[in-house]
């Protein structure tokens, strides 16, 4: 067969999709909404890498400062930069103070001019939020004046809220704190520094990328065999004026691949359309600009040729199994039986791919990601293989019952193909899911792990300004709403010797009250001292703690100025057991109560805050941060929290919830429109039904029966395959095998539950479409 006739046959089957009357153009729309819904995912995936490196490069455009950069003399082009971040409701505020030192200072990328002090220019989010009437609390802590707004350079995304203020007299927090810094320029210059990977992250990202994908390709493929039974019909006229069976498979595939094209038109669109929307949203804490979202040149092309190749290539072999005759469709014979044995060699050859890297784990080296993607496709695409098979098997075997339930087995028994199609994606994306949950639980101990934070005992802490007093910012805090108890030590090291290359001891100062907190006290008053007894490595400041010892000021210290003074253990210091504090550290050294400390010494103390709050109290948290904002514009109280969680780990599940929510919304979609479509060729028959008597709950009982059965089976399908996968996985992390049935039950769940939202969705078009003018044609 020359190409040629290829072409002619392909551009005939085109001409019929658009030009076939209302029928033939309404399953080319149809096919084109459900491909293009697809197209416009992945174009959307091959936008994310892009996306992800201009977040970060813009990430490194405006990076100030660092712990490690060296001092920068005052020069015309320096600038001070200081750090006042904040949270407001769980939602992380970029804040900078700046202070230009000459007329050359480098501007903040986005930054016009800089703001004078008591102003600050913010980004478009934050003064949206700051001019809501939910943002006062914020307003009561940002008291600047809005003099403009940042511009997109520099921002990483368009729902991050950052500002610049302008401050004064900022030389002086800069000396000794890490916090703020002189520089004279904006962007790390430095050599990039690539943290490596651990193999079992990157088997996490390799497996989140197919799973996410795989059901969008499977959509795709079921998209272009829309409207299958009427162009089947079609197919069969054609055959009757002398069309021979391969001529008429190549027509079919030129109407398939009209719909593809149009798809790809649809997809762009879409895509289009999403990409300016890109910036009204922000999911899990990310936010893009539609700068960002440029698919890659090359995976693009990718897409536009693979996508009318697959339309093709799904069509020619869908139509191998169906007998297109001159005086009709093969169909209504009791078709052929789905042979099983090269159905189960697809998940056997995703095993056997797999299996190289059993008990790999994360010290044997690099998973072979060539492997990992094969095997897991294989094991997904299995699902699609065995599931026509499973619902034929099943449904073939089901009895009789009452008339919705007997109408629905016969169409089921007529067409389980069409039906497992249908839920084909979903059983693919639940199987994903599952397996991925159990690999996430599996290795979530490495990643995550409790904190050392008591955060029965206190939820926030903050530090007191230098220079402040503890005892009033103690009032000022505990006069805070939502403010139940406020512990507050203070901290001074003393050594041994008055030079350098000496053992430390440490002194905390408190109250009695407070002073609890870190030791077991039989009794106390102030004027007490104690020495701590039973810390871990505490042998050589226990030591240090006997009575008549003298002890010197830190030599080290340049933070403080002042003369070098001593201080002698006194002889009435008493024992006492040390306990964990609430940071849940065991403290050494010496307790001082208030009456016992030396004037000299407090000069030298530095005094941190631990805050119970009242969790009746809504926006806690945030009283906090405003009372700290008003004692010291900088200041930024440290939340705890119950659990640690690695950042690329976070990051990673982060990543798989924007990409769940994509593929469940592209499911659905495209789940509605496969549904109208079986719904308007049935039109007819439906109406037929209804003029002889049969009633309207009885047919939408019958469409819910046609979801329900073979949702089921592959929904139980999907478990199997990805309880399967999962275990493979944990197994080549050297993680031991554990099902999580929460996660299973929560996953198939979503699943039943997506599929049965679209099925309500059905019923009021088929409503309509069981009205007795359906019985009528031209």
């Amino acid at each position: 067969m020359s190409l040629g006739q290829w072409g002619r046959d392909l551009a005939m089957g085109t001409r019929f999709a658009f030009a076939g009357g209302r029928e033939g153009w309404v399953r080319a729309v149809l096919t084109a909404v459900g491909v293009g819904l697809g197209v416009a995912l992945l174009l959307l995936t091959t936008a994310l890498p892009g996306a992800l490196a201009e977040r970060e490069r813009r990430e490194e455009a405006r990076s100030d400062h660092t712990y490690s950069q060296p001092e920068i003399p005052k020069a015309d082009d320096t600038l001070i930069v200081v750090d006042a971040n904040t949270t407001f409701r769980d939602q992380d505020v970029r804040g900078r103070l700046l202070e230009a030192e000459g007329r050359k200072a480098p501007l903040p990328p986005g930054v016009a001019r800089f703001p004078a002090p008591g102003e600050m220019v913010v980004s478009p989010a934050l003064k949206e939020l700051l001019a809501s009437d939910g943002g006062e609390l914020l307003r009561e802590r940002l008291r600047y004046r809005v003099a403009g707004t940042i511009g997109e350079q520099g921002l990483i995304g368009s729902r991050e809220l950052a500002y610049y203020a302008g401050g004064e007299g900022l030389a002086q927090r800069i000396e000794g704190s890490a916090n703020g810094a002189r520089i004279d320029s904006f962007g790390d210059d430095g050599p990039a520094q690539s943290d490596p990977w651990d193999p079992v992250l990157l088997l996490l990202v390799l497996v989140v990328f197919v799973v996410l994908l795989m059901p969008v390709a499977v959509f795709i493929a079921a998209a272009v065999r829309f409207g299958g039974e009427r162009r089947d019909r079609r197919l069969a006229a054609l055959r009757l004026v002398g069309s021979d069976s391969r001529a008429t498979r190549r027509i079919a595939a030129g109407e398939a691949l009209a719909g593809s094209l149009l798809g790809l038109v649809l997809g762009t669109g879409f895509f289009l359309a999403g990409r300016r929307l890109a910036s009204s949203f922000e999911v899990f804490g990310v936010s893009v600009f539609p700068s960002y979202l440029n698919p890659s040149p090359l995976l693009a092309v990718l897409v536009a040729l693979a996508v009318p190749a697959a339309a093709v290539l799904v069509t020619v072999l869908a139509l191998r199994g169906v007998v297109i005759e001159p005086l009709g469709v093969v169909r209504a014979a009791r078709p052929a039986r789905r042979r099983l044995w090269w159905r189960l060699l697809l998940p056997l050859g995703g095993l056997g791919l797999l299996a190289p890297m059993m008990g790999q784990g994360d010290d044997g080296g690099q998973f072979n990601q060539y492997l990992v993607v094969g095997g897991v496709m294989l094991l997904l695409v299995g699902v699609t293989a065995l599931l026509p098979w499973v619902v034929e098997t099943v449904v073939s075997r089901l009895g009789a019952g009452g008339v919705a339930w007997q109408l629905a087995v016969r169409r089921l028994q007529l067409s389980s193909g069409a039906a497992a199609r249908m839920v084909n994606g979903i059983a693919v994306a639940v199987a994903g899911a599952i397996a991925l949950q159990m690999l996430f639980a599996g290795v979530e101990g490495t990643y995550t792990k409790a904190s050392q934070y008591d955060v029965t005992r206190a939820q926030m802490s903050v530090d007191v300004p230098d220079g402040a007093d503890t005892g009033a910012t103690v009032r000022q805090y505990r006069d805070t709403e939502g403010v139940r108890k406020v512990t507050a030590l203070s901290e001074v090291h003393l050594a041994d010797r008055r030079t350098g290359d000496a053992s430390y001891v440490q002194v905390t100062v408190a109250d009695c009250a407070s002073l609890r907190e870190v030791a077991t006290l039989s009794s106390c008053r102030d004027g007490d001292v104690f020495a701590l007894r039973g810390a871990e490595d505490a042998g050589e400041s226990e030591k240090l703690t006997r009575p008549g010892t003298t002890l010197w000021n830190d030599p080290t210290d340049t933070t403080r100025s002042g003369d070098p003074f001593s201080w002698t253990v006194p002889r009435d210091i008493r024992p006492a057991e040390s306990r964990e504090d609430p940071t849940g550290f065991e403290r050494g050294g010496v307790l001082l109560t208030p009456g016992a400390l030396p004037g000299k010494l407090k000069a030298y103390a530095s005094s941190r805050l631990f805050l119970s709050l009242d969790p009746a109290v809504p926006d806690a948290h945030d009283h906090v941060r405003n009372t700290a904002a008003r004692l010291d514009p900088t200041s930024d109280p440290m939340t705890w929290h119950s659990v640690e969680r690695n950042e690329r780990y976070a990051t990673i599940r982060t990543g798989l919830s924007v990409g769940a929510a994509a593929v469940l919304a592209l499911i659905g979609a495209s789940l509605l429109v496969s549904q109208l479509e079986q719904l308007r060729e049935r039109r007819k028959l439906l109406s037929a039904l209804v003029a002889f008597g049969t009633r309207r709950r009885t047919l939408g009982l019958s469409v819910l029966w046609q979801s329900a059965v073979p949702i089921g089976l592959g929904l139980l399908l999907a478990a199997t395959v990805g309880i399967a996968l999962g275990a493979v996985l944990l197994r080549m992390t050297a993680t031991s095998v554990s099902v999580d049935w929460a996660s299973v039950l929560s996953m198939t769940g979503i699943g039943a539950g997506v599929v049965l939202v679209v099925t309500l969705l059905s019923l009021p078009p088929l409503l309509k479409m069981t009205r007795p003018e359906g019985l009528r044609t031209e």
